[in-house]
């Protein structure tokens, strides 16, 4: 979590500087100091919403309960809707997400609230609490991570990219080793291909223009996933540290390249999570989500010994993401 949080406020400068202005201020791999105002790391809606996950989280497994959607999905938009009605919601918060709670704040119920044609990255650059949830079974947690996706992204890219991110970190969490990883996560993919949580996501989210079934839906999402796996595999046989990732596996507007772009980041340097951020930062797409993503996975095999201290001290929302992650370590 504080990995994500550090990613986030890495490359919140860089969002929307291309390549080349962004190279001609720092030297590769990219900015490796946080950006202090008023001695504090500022981070994005990417940290924000994550929280708002991690919260949601934790306040339908109180008591010993189990997690459930009829426990998660409540807490989940309440959570969404304090995050849109907050005055510290003024970090560019994406579209989709914003047009999805004010159809919630209205009554409307998630699944017509959604915006069924966004892939957008909002969907997975939050899902990071769902992997860490101490407790979860594969198959709860599959479904939690696309069910977090839906309330605000309707596409069926972003609900299987939601989960691959959740399996990303999950399984390195778990221990699986960074170079092993690609093919863990092809597999997982494959796994899934037709599997839709009718249980969690309904019966009337798969209904439109991406499938004439539930499977037919989601399948489509997975397809979409393992293209963009390939882009990856393609990458990594000739590393290349200088160039702008992006153009490898896409700028990150869209949430099956967020996932990939900020996996190859961390993958270019997976001994080295400030370098992997800082790589992720320096990128000429979504530059903080990217970052975010790669601190999230970064984090997950290093933990905190990865990182700065001093950077611990100067995040925003620290007493949060310690509150939070302890929560889910639990």
């Amino acid at each position: 979590m504080f990995g994500l949080a550090y990613g986030d406020a890495l490359g919140a400068p860089t969002e929307f500087l291309g390549y080349a202005e962004i190279m001609r201020r720092h030297d590769l791999p990219g900015p490796r100091e946080l950006d202090l105002r008023g001695g504090v790391a500022m981070v994005t809606d990417d940290t924000q919403m994550a929280l708002a996950v991690a919260d949601a989280l934790g306040s339908a497994l109180e008591d010993g309960h189990a997690l459930t959607p009829e426990r998660l999905t409540p807490r989940l938009r309440g959570r969404f809707l304090a995050w849109w009605d907050s005055p510290d919601n003024n970090r560019a918060p994406g579209n989709t997400c914003m047009r999805a709670c004010a159809a919630l704040a209205e009554g409307v119920h998630w699944d017509y609230a959604t915006v069924r044609g966004s892939k957008g990255c909002g969907a997975n650059m939050r899902v990071t609490p769902v992997a860490l949830q101490h407790g979860l079974g594969e198959a709860d947690r599959c479904a939690a991570a696309q069910l977090q996706a839906a309330l605000t992204h309707g596409h069926p890219t972003a609900l299987a990219a939601s989960d691959l991110t959740a399996a990303a970190v999950h399984a390195m969490a778990a221990g699986v080793a960074p170079k092993d990883l690609p093919a863990y996560l092809r597999a997982h993919a494959e796994g899934q291909r037709r599997v839709y949580h009718g249980d969690w996501l309904g019966d009337r989210l798969w209904r439109g223009p991406f499938g004439t079934t539930p499977e037919d839906f989601i399948a489509r999402g997975w397809e979409e996933c393992l293209e963009v796996l390939a882009r990856l595999d393609a990458a990594l046989l000739v590393p290349d540290r200088r160039s702008d990732p992006c153009n490898a596996t896409g700028e990150g507007w869209i949430a099956e390249e967020a996932l990939a772009t900020g996996l190859l980041c961390f993958l270019l340097y997976p001994d080295e999570p400030v370098d992997a951020i800082a790589r992720a930062a320096a990128t000429s797409g979504d530059s903080d989500s990217i970052a975010a993503l790669a601190g999230a996975f970064a984090g997950a095999v290093h933990g905190m010994g990865g990182w700065p201290g001093p950077w611990a001290q100067v995040i925003e929302y620290r007493e949060e993401l310690e509150r939070l992650s302890g929560a889910l370590a639990r």
